[in-house]
């Protein structure tokens, strides 16, 4: 009997298809053409200084030995000290695991709740690789259509609609790729009493934290219960995403589980990383940060109506993350074949919505305003020529 040589749950996994245009977009730029990216969610910041430093001292003291599996306890100790003086959040930094990236928190997390069968619901749109980790893990991603009328979040209508018998978990991310949308405290503590209500559990992804604008940053873990887990990251506020770093909290039951888990998938996150990231938190970092979310700020308040006079639609108003999702039914109902004919006649490169789900993908993309505002005039100003007849 002949087999096919990759697993079947393969067939279910999808690529970004904004990585072909990218690839085209670098070929291009290698041969000489002038490209825009507004298509990678990583901004152009470099890592701030405190923290590059930190990583060199780590280095030329020898520091690349393997951690434990739950990462640093001082770095542990620094993240459960984030929460207590930036949100006024008391968690033990027993109940937190350092990870290589967000990637690595889901992965623990996922892993180590699922059963085969077992469905998690999440929204559409949403971030790919999110569906992705649960059929990896032999689970069933449920994405459920959201729009501008809820600020593309679940609510605790869509979670009692879409619940069954199956239903392990629900998957919310605040702030959310691609819309940039934001779910207060009490809209978590909404749909977390239905959750719990049901029987099951409620993970936040709070990758884009502190990227917030017009309002105060907030985390799940002020609804004050300890069942919530919640996964984030050092790559896009504290600007650290090529050192893989994350972290999640769990309940304090949990702990072992997921620590015995990390041990056998990648053992530790990188050894020089979490030395580095012990500067993230010192008031020189933290005053670059704020910095940089303010040019984010300024970025996005440019780029918005400048959208709009273009002829794009955003329904609701990004207030974090980096990213403008927008409807780009003016143009058609193909965004893939626009983004590509974009970038054959003006260089500049954006995501099509195909990459975060099905729902009305075909008329929307994803801007990341992750290049600084001249840059931005200039794509607004090459989209105009092209898009404004």
């Amino acid at each position: 009997m002949k087999h096919n040589i990759a697993a079947e749950r393969m067939r279910d996994i999808q690529p970004f298809h904004v990585m072909a245009l990218l690839a085209e977009a670098r070929q291009r730029e290698a041969a000489g053409q002038d490209i825009i990216h507004l298509e990678v969610g990583e901004p152009d910041f470099p890592t701030p200084s405190p923290i590059v430093e930190a990583g060199i001292r780590a280095l030329q003291a020898g520091q690349t030995k393997y951690t434990a599996a739950r990462g640093l306890p001082q770095l542990r100790e620094a993240i459960a000290g984030y929460y207590a003086s930036r949100f006024g959040v008391k968690v033990s930094a027993e109940r937190i695991l350092v990870t290589p990236g967000a990637s690595g928190a889901l992965q623990l997390v996922l892993g180590s709740l699922l059963n085969p069968g077992d469905e998690v619901l999440m929204t559409d749109p949403g971030y790919p690789c999110n569906r992705h980790f649960v059929r990896m893990f032999e689970g069933k991603a449920v994405t459920i259509p959201v729009g501008a009328d809820t600020n593309y979040q679940l609510t605790p209508e869509h979670v009692r609609q879409y619940w069954n018998d199956a239903t392990k978990a629900v998957l919310l991310a605040s702030p959310a790729n691609p819309t940039g949308t934001l779910l207060s405290v009490d809209a978590l503590k909404a749909i977390h009493a239905t959750v719990k209500q049901l029987g099951g559990i409620l993970l936040v992804d709070e990758i884009y934290q502190g990227l917030v604008y017009g309002q105060a940053s907030e985390t799940a873990l002020s609804v004050g219960s300890e069942d919530i887990w919640v996964i984030n990251s050092f790559s896009k506020y504290f600007g650290m995403t090529g050192w893989r770093l994350g972290w999640v909290v769990v309940p304090e039951q949990m702990v072992g589980t997921l620590d015995r888990l990390a041990q056998n998938i990648f053992l530790a996150a990188p050894t020089p990383a979490q030395y580095a990231a012990l500067a993230a938190f010192t008031p020189e970092a933290l005053d670059i940060m704020e910095r940089q979310r303010q040019e984010l700020q300024c970025r996005r308040d440019f780029l918005l109506p400048a959208l709009s006079g273009l002829g794009f639609t955003v329904r609701t108003q990004p207030r974090g993350a980096f990213y403008i999702y927008a409807g780009s039914g003016r143009f058609g109902n193909d965004a893939q074949r626009l983004c590509q004919d974009m970038l054959d006649k003006t260089g500049v490169v954006f995501t099509p919505g195909l990459d975060f789900g099905s729902h009305r993908a075909e008329t929307h993309v994803r801007f990341a305003y992750t290049t600084n505002v001249g840059r931005l005039e200039q794509a607004v100003e090459r989209l105009a020529r092209n898009l404004l007849h």
